[in-house]
């Protein structure tokens, strides 16, 4: 399906990086920073531009070379695992940052991946992640096609229990990321450090 998605030259969701994440990007702790489906590569390769360590996960090889690309084009370099996240070893404690923007997944995969995050970081590390909540399906602005596959608030509070929450929030934004995501869009934003 991504594979897919991504085929054609254009960036789906555009090259820029997602606003909250540029907006939030300096509670990250500078080093060693994984980027959870991260298809096309828009914000590891920002990422890597602004001195972070990049790793770029996705399960989309086609994604995973427009990211390749758009890294050479900007002049900077990351790598790029094609896993599938039920599947892939986050490790423990060698993160800094794990950057999670509009990961959508089903129920007990979101859980069981938000819980190795967990055991990913290092202490001190932060999670920063924004994904759509079951608001967005009438806005109909991008995002999955069915509520299970979003997120809200309490649930992401409850799959990250332990982290120090530095940012939680549901609100309504502007989401304008290419063709993919463009309008009003039902977001939850989350940030949170390990003890």
């Amino acid at each position: 399906m991504w594979d897919q998605r991504y085929a054609s030259s254009e960036y789906v969701y555009g090259t820029e990086p997602n606003d909250f994440l540029r907006g939030q990007v300096g509670l990250l702790p500078r080093g060693r920073v994984l980027c959870l489906a991260d298809g096309e590569g828009r914000n590891g390769v920002w990422l890597a531009q602004q001195g972070f360590e990049v790793t770029s996960v996705d399960a989309s090889a086609v994604g995973l070379a427009k990211t390749r690309a758009l890294a050479a084009s900007r002049g900077v370099s990351l790598t790029t695992v094609h896993a599938d996240l039920a599947e892939f070893d986050l490790g423990t404690a060698q993160w800094d940052a794990v950057v999670s923007i509009f990961c959508h997944l089903p129920p007990s995969l979101r859980g069981n991946v938000h819980a190795r995050v967990r055991t990913a970081l290092r202490p001190g590390g932060v999670v920063l992640l924004e994904a759509y909540t079951p608001a967005q399906l009438a806005l109909a602005t991008g995002g999955p096609p069915v509520a299970e596959l979003m997120m809200d608030l309490a649930g992401v509070n409850a799959e990250f229990d332990g982290l120090e929450v530095l940012h939680g929030l549901e609100t309504e934004r502007e989401v304008i990321e290419g063709v993919g995501h463009f309008g009003t869009g039902a977001v939850v934003q989350f940030i949170a450090r390990k003890p």
